[in-house]
């Protein structure tokens, strides 16, 4: 039988191993016998007699393991968990978030068997093969173990989240595209027929699904298919940022392009007129809807597709990250009994979120709530929602007509696009509904003035409208790698002229496994929540600027998106050039 070693030493031959000792806690375990997880928490004041009782009760009422319900409940971190379990079972662990695996490691153990046991191998040394697990009492991992082509095995324990992040960070889908693909490429004709493409076995539809896997796997948002001179290039936008994730020729844009029109049912033979359209798969067990957008470069047609994860739950209005002062002020003007209420920002900003957060904040069972959007993202339970169809003739002014006549309380349009749909949401307001929709505009006080453009007479905007949010998406200071650094003197003028409180430290990531040497991971959005009060509907009458409503807003208890931002930068959240670049500033 293999040996699946404990390793409670660091290897010497590994740099830089991060493999801690395995501590004796209690008796027990002194007398070769292991300790219950209850008594190595308590003996190490990690949780208290009472809190332990109280999580045994429910352990035996739910049949769940103890380590899941004191994290659910708050009472353990998850890597403090990992800890403790390491010194119940005599096992070291290893930070996954540093330590990055080899690819002789990888060779070993095959995906499928490392997936189904989140076995993550490491580093393969003498034929002695380090691993990550994250649950170290299950006999079936140490079957998969002893079943490896290897003369031993030494076992680390991991956080479950870091052993499945590293498992979709290092076990990529793409990995064997270029020399599969590349030799397909080479050998094609310029022309293909829509048979070949639609051929279920075909490589062109294994390229396409591999690319949308692994664009789940990084949690990209979006998906570019770029033919620029030369090559074909795929780049993911992961936490707002593009990153190129592959490179084909430039033979392979045409094709690529046609079999994503195929899947969302977009007209393959029209390549010069942009076109749109959308598509669901179903990957890695996860429901995902696709929208596609193409038009016609210089280069050739290009690709955009919109990854929108089932998976994802809807955020409450609590958990937006809206400071206590806005999201008080903004709690105020959305549980009036009527009006509208506009969310603005740019592409992908995050308005949806918000509207969504919002709609779930106001429903009830006594209202009549309908949505006309394009398209549907999330699916209420108990909201009528409207999707639009231009073949049925069904666009935002002409579902917003037919909601009208459908007696409802509340109204979230999509997003305002024209003068018509303007127009309609601005009298529904008008006439007792409360409306809500979002706007493309740069802050807060410019998208009452985008109403203004769109023709909506300003004593309509200033008798309808009742609030609006402006907002942006910032990304957060990656937690398994900051570090403090010195801000440059421009960055700190920015800091200080935006209200930054005085700090000694600043902190940004340096880059590691978890965000991909990018030093951020995930984002936070930054809101201002501008009320239309009467003054300031009197400023817009009167023909004042967007910087005097600014201005007056802000005497009126606003915070500014850039005040939130840096207010962000002096808890150490976000960064300094991360709010220069994406924050409007004047």
């Amino acid at each position: 039988m293999k040996r699946l070693r404990k390793q409670h030493e660091p290897d010497p031959s590994v740099p830089g191993s991060t493999i801690t000792h395995a501590a004796q806690v209690t008796t027990m375990i002194e007398a070769g016998q292991r300790a219950r997880l209850g008594d190595v928490l308590v003996s190490e004041n990690l949780v208290t007699p009472e809190q332990l009782s109280a999580s045994l009760n429910l352990q035996q009422e739910s049949g769940r393991q103890l380590g899941a319900i004191l994290v659910e409940q708050g009472l353990l971190d998850q890597r403090v968990l990992t800890q403790a379990l390491a010194r119940q079972l005599g096992l070291p662990t290893i930070d996954l978030r540093r330590e990055r695996p080899t690819d002789e490691a990888l060779a070993i153990v095959p995906e499928s068997t490392a997936r189904e046991f989140e076995i993550m191998p490491m580093r393969l040394v003498d034929d002695v093969l380090d691993v990550a697990i994250a649950n170290g009492a299950d006999p079936a991992v140490r079957e998969a173990l002893e079943r490896l082509p290897v003369s031993a095995v030494n076992i680390h324990l991991a956080p479950p989240q870091d052993v499945q992040f590293a498992l979709n960070t290092h076990y990529r889908v793409l990995s064997s595209v270029d020399d599969q693909v590349q030799q397909f490429w080479a050998d094609a004709t310029p022309v293909t027929e829509i048979v070949e493409i639609a051929g279920g076995d075909a490589p062109i539809i294994q390229l396409v699904n591999k690319i949308v896997a692994q664009a789940l796997r990084d949690r990209a948002s979006d998906i570019h298919v770029e033919p620029t001179d030369g090559r074909l290039r795929i780049r993911y936008r992961i936490d707002g940022a593009l990153r190129e994730v592959l490179s084909l020729p430039a033979s392979a844009g045409p094709e690529l392009v046609s079999r994503i029109k195929i899947m969302a049912e977009m007209d393959i033979v029209e390549r010069r007129r942009p076109q749109d359209g959308q598509f669901q798969m179903n990957l890695d067990g996860v429901g995902l809807d696709v929208r596609v957008a193409t038009a016609s470069t210089i280069w050739g047609e290009t690709a955009v597709l919109r990854l929108l994860d089932k998976r994802r739950s809807m955020k409450q209005l609590s958990d937006l990250g809206m400071p206590p002062d806005s999201h008080e002020r903004y709690l105020s003007i959305v549980h009036k009994p009527y009006g509208m209420i506009i969310c603005s920002g740019p592409t992908g900003s995050g308005k949806t979120t918000t509207l969504y957060a919002t709609l779930a904040e106001i429903s009830r069972s006594e209202l009549n709530v309908m949505t006309i959007e394009d398209p549907v993202e999330y699916v209420f339970p108990a909201v009528n929602q409207m999707q639009i169809n231009l073949q049925a003739d069904v666009t935002f002014a002409t579902g917003l007509k037919s909601i009208l006549r459908q007696d409802p309380d509340v109204i979230l349009v999509g997003e305002i696009r024209d003068q018509e749909t303007a127009r309609i949401a601005v009298q529904s307001a008008l006439t007792g509904h409360l409306v809500m929709s979002s706007l493309h505009a740069t802050d807060a006080s410019s998208a009452l003035y985008r109403l203004l453009d769109m023709g909506i007479e300003p004593f309509l905007v200033s008798s309808s409208l009742v609030g609006v949010v402006g907002q942006r998406l910032v990304r957060r200071v990656c937690d398994a790698c900051a570090a403090p650094y010195e801000p440059t003197a421009q960055e700190l003028k920015w800091y200080h002229y935006l209200g930054g409180a005085d700090k000694d430290r600043f902190m940004r990531g340096t880059g590691c496994n978890f965000c991909s040497d990018t030093g951020y991971r995930d984002r936070l959005g930054v809101y201002e929540v501008l009320e239309v009060t009467e003054e300031i509907g009197q400023l817009l009458v009167s023909g004042a600027s967007p910087h005097d409503v600014r201005d007056l807003a802000m005497q009126q208890g606003m915070r500014t998106m850039g005040q939130e931002a840096m207010a962000a930068v002096t808890n150490d959240v976000t960064t300094i050039d991360e709010v220069i670049r994406n924050v409007y500033l004047s």
